[in-house]
């Protein structure tokens, strides 16, 4: 089982020290990755709601300071030797496809292959408008057309292609990624993830809080990798050739142990729960789970944050290693 932590791209820790800090230190605590959130610019007043929270609420508020995602990769690249380090996920139509490319490839031969691109649509309509991104509404599209334009020029020798929204031939694309492939996780729970999942991804990276389809009990993922699988059969896939990956939204402690339909809540209540939770997902075929560690609690500092990792070490990553 691989564990991440996710690493502060908004909030009073982003400051230098204070990320330097939280990731040098997860890569010595023995974490096997860091995952980086994105999002560029939130506008102020939103009407689009998100998909993780029971009120479509944006836990992070619309007045956030954001740091940009792929450029904070970089930065951690440099800092680390031997974490990974997962994009959580790249919201793909925010960028044009061929900058986006040369940024990832050269991120990935910089860092010597440790780069994971998780990959979503995005929820957030303001945001697209403001920073002038794709169509929101044809965004599943254009996420498509990317990322096969980016699988174009990180293989082929003289890359070309000739897409609606993206097109290039005679051009030269190098250095390609060290990784080949890239490994490629796509985020989300609805159909056209599943479907997308399907075509190209490597793994599949769910949350198990979407209201549509919750996976947040024990009954409930098994429910969802059933899905999954159908989706696997229809399009012709071998589940096993996909990883399963799975991101939660808080930590250990945050809230006491909950239960859903006479069921437990999965990641809820204390480290021993946690432990638990985790060997349950390893049962069911997930290899890698990762979690926050960061802003909750009553001590939100930085020197929080550390005790956080630490707890979180000793109670347990050291239970399931």
């Amino acid at each position: 089982m691989q564990i991440g932590f996710n690493a502060p791209t908004t909030g009073p820790l982003i400051e230098p020290d204070s990320l330097v800090r939280i990731v040098t230190e997860g890569e010595a605590l023995g974490f096997d990755y860091v995952t980086i959130s994105d999002h560029i610019m939130v506008p102020r007043n939103l009407a689009s709601k998100y998909p993780y929270t029971g009120t479509g609420e944006f836990p992070a508020g619309a007045s956030a300071a954001w740091l940009e995602q792929l450029t904070t990769a970089a930065f951690v690249a440099g800092l680390t030797k031997k974490l990974r380090f997962v994009l959580s996920v790249m919201v793909v139509p925010h960028r044009p496809a061929v900058l986006t490319a040369k940024v990832l490839s050269t991120i990935d031969h910089l860092s010597r292959g440790r780069l994971t691109l998780g990959i979503g649509v995005g929820w957030c309509r303001e945001e697209f408008e403001a920073i002038a991104a794709a169509p929101f509404d044809d965004r599943g599209n254009v996420t498509d057309e990317w990322m096969a334009a980016c699988q174009e020029l990180w293989t082929a020798e003289a890359p070309k292609f000739a897409g609606k929204y993206v097109k290039f031939d005679d051009v030269v694309f190098t250095p390609k990624p060290v990784q080949k492939p890239i490994p490629i996780w796509v985020g989300g729970e609805s159909a056209p993830a599943l479907r997308r999942t399907i075509r190209y991804a490597h793994g599949w990276y769910p949350v198990g809080t979407n209201p549509q389809h919750p996976m947040n009990t024990a009954s409930t993922f098994r429910q969802g990798l059933e899905r999954f699988h159908g989706f696997c059969k229809r399009g012709g896939r071998d589940p096993k050739e996909i990883a399963l990956a799975f991101r939660v939204l808080s930590g250990p402690g945050v809230r006491p142990r909950g239960s859903i339909d006479g069921e437990a809540e999965l990641f809820t209540g204390s480290d021993s729960d946690w432990v638990g939770d985790i060997r349950r997902l390893q049962d069911l075929g997930v290899g890698a789970v990762d979690v926050r560690l960061f802003g909750y609690g009553e001590d939100r500092s930085l020197q929080g944050t550390i005790d956080n990792m630490h707890r979180f070490r000793d109670g347990v990553l050291s239970k399931i290693a």
